[in-house]
């Protein structure tokens, strides 16, 4: 099985949220680490660990963005970090699995399903091998202490509960390290 590290720089978390019950507010978090342990003969052998710093969200809005730093939602002092770690990989054909694992965000743990697929493998110009990995899945916010709402007087909510997340995540291959051991020097007896 190889171990693949996410490479931050060509991967992104991203969520998209309803805003006013009516238009779709997306949002992005830069710092992005962790590994994907794929086995791609044996696709059910394979694992994800994926950890999210919440300071790094941008919605392209400052205010917006503090505010969901703030303990109103993620409370980004006391949880820095949201994480992902597979807890089974589905195989649905060669190239799509889903990957059921435990999401915890602001210390709150649910199991989710993430729909995956391969995107690829190949050599990047400097020589490494890379793979891109998509994935989807659908939360309710609520479900993770995501609570912070306003009633519009319309009807309905300011921020709406479901939220959709991706995953698209380039991994360069890590190379299995030898261990070079010196032949012992014979003792004399």
């Amino acid at each position: 099985m190889a171990i693949w590290q996410i490479d931050p720089s060509h991967s992104s978390a991203e969520f998209a949220v309803k805003h006013l019950m009516i238009s779709t507010v997306k949002g992005r978090f830069s710092d992005l680490s962790g590994t994907v342990n794929y086995d791609p003969t044996n696709l059910a052998a394979s694992s994800v660990n994926v950890q999210i710093g919440i300071a790094s969200v941008d919605t392209h809005d400052e205010k917006r963005d503090a505010h969901l730093r703030s303990g109103d939602f993620f409370d980004s002092e006391a949880f820095p970090v949201m994480t992902f770690a597979s807890t089974a990989v589905k195989p649905v054909d060669s190239d799509t699995f889903n990957v059921v694992g435990d999401l915890t965000i602001k210390g709150v743990t649910h199991e989710v399903t993430l729909k995956a697929e391969l995107g690829g493998i190949g050599t990047s110009p400097w020589g490494s091998e890379v793979a891109a990995f998509s994935a989807t899945t659908s939360i309710d916010r609520k479900d993770f202490g995501l609570n912070w709402n306003v009633g519009l007087e319309a009807g309905g909510v300011l921020v709406g509960d479901k939220v959709k997340l991706s995953l698209e995540l380039e991994a360069i291959k890590q190379v299995e390290a030898t261990v070079e051991t010196e032949a012992a020097e014979p003792v004399a007896v």
